[in-house]
C-alpha cells in the first residue's frame, strides 16, 4: 500500500533527498500501524509530539490503508 507522508520543521530532514513539499510516498506492506512506518523512516520517537491520519488526530497505533496521508510534528517551542 501506497502512503504519503509530510514531515513538519525539524522532522523534515528525515525525509528522502529527493522528497518535494516536505511529504514523500511509501510504499509498506498491508496490515501496518503508523508505529511501522515510523521505524521505516527512523524518526526518532522523542522527536514526535503529534500524528495527523488524513486530517484527524492519531496515534502510533492507527491503523493504515492504501492511499492514507500522515502527517507528523514535532514539539514546537515559541514565544
Amino acid at each position: 500500500m501506497k502512503i504519503e507522508i509530510h514531515l513538519y520543521a525539524t522532522l523534515a530532514k528525515y525525509l528522502p533527498k529527493d522528497a518535494e513539499n516536505k511529504s514523500c510516498v511509501f510504499v509498506l506492506p498491508d496490515h501496518c500501524v503508523i508505529g511501522d512506518l515510523i521505524e521505516k523512516m527512523k524518526l526518532p520517537k522523542e522527536s514526535i509530539k503529534l500524528i495527523f491520519l488524513n486530517g484527524i488526530h492519531a496515534d502510533r497505533n492507527s491503523k493504515l490503508k492504501d492511499g492514507d496521508r500522515v502527517g507528523i510534528f514535532p514539539p514546537v517551542g515559541g514565544g
